[in-house]
């Protein structure tokens, strides 16, 4: 008899609280939360104060920060000023050294000195006509930079070699210009691999070459092909060698000093 009056007002009750806004939901009882006991608090506390403590102790002062940066500053500041005076000797001398290394091997198609060759002992040896082989056709080009009003040219379009012989070639050069220029030459060897054997004995590349305002002059190239050539496989069949050279303007730095033209 009294269960279903109850039963009824469990319904009731499930159903107006399911339906029951928000606010009335969170207006009833929360459930607890576990309270921490004061004695773990104080410990926690506690041990956190000594870490702090520790760590404040432990920590570098500003001496030893300000110490330490100005290392790493010194440093760094160091290796920077040394790449920097490296990179400015290396543009100074690389000039200079491409050009001793270029004639002494003959590599980039320059010809090789006759004093910085790779043999031993008198130039002399070396220059013995092999009447035994064929006469090679060296002919000679000329051009000059635009900034240059020179004439430039060679006076023979060619001459045939023996290996081992020597031989003389000029080239004529004219000042166009309104007033005094010096100039500089710089000369490639084609085809490359003729280059280690095509020696001179005199030339006018890489030297200062005054002319006044309307001179001419005469500028000769003394030279030989080095017999060797006839044992390098690359140098078979090759019949024809060509000489270059191109006149610049020549270029002085803020103090005054000759700075050589860059290769060609």
């Amino acid at each position: 008899m009294n269960s279903a009056p109850r039963l009824a007002q469990s319904s009731t009750r499930a159903s107006s609280s399911q339906w029951a806004c928000f606010f009335c939901q969170r207006a009833g009882p929360q459930p607890r939360r576990a309270e921490i006991p004061g004695s773990f608090r104080r410990n926690v506390s506690s041990s956190g104060l000594r870490r702090a403590q520790q760590q404040q102790g432990n920590a570098p002062s500003m001496e030893q920060i300000r110490a330490h940066y100005g290392r790493k500053n010194r440093t760094v500041a160091f290796y920077t000023l040394s790449t920097i005076l490296g990179t400015v000797a290396l543009s100074y001398g690389s000039v200079p050294l491409y050009k001793m290394i270029c004639q002494t091997t003959g590599w980039g198609g320059q010809p090789v000195r006759a004093h910085g060759g790779s043999y031993d002992g008198d130039i002399s040896s070396r220059l013995v006509p092999v009447t035994s082989a064929n006469r090679i056709r060296v002919t000679f080009n000329a051009s000059v930079s635009d900034e240059l009003p020179w004439k430039f040219v060679p006076q023979q379009r060619e001459v045939r070699v023996l290996p081992g012989e020597t031989a003389l070639a000029f080239y004529k050069a004219e000042n166009r210009g309104d007033r005094d220029i010096i100039g500089v030459a710089t000369y490639s060897v084609t085809p490359a691999q003729c280059a280690p054997y095509f020696s001179k004995i005199q030339c006018f590349c890489f030297e200062e070459q005054r002319l006044n305002a309307g001179e001419t002059v005469d500028m000769p190239v003394f030279f030989y092909l080095d017999p060797d050539l006839l044992n390098d496989l690359n140098m078979k069949g090759v019949e024809t060698v060509t000489l270059n050279y191109t006149f610049f303007k020549a270029r002085y730095d803020n103090n005054g000093r000759f700075k050589a033209p860059a290769m060609v």
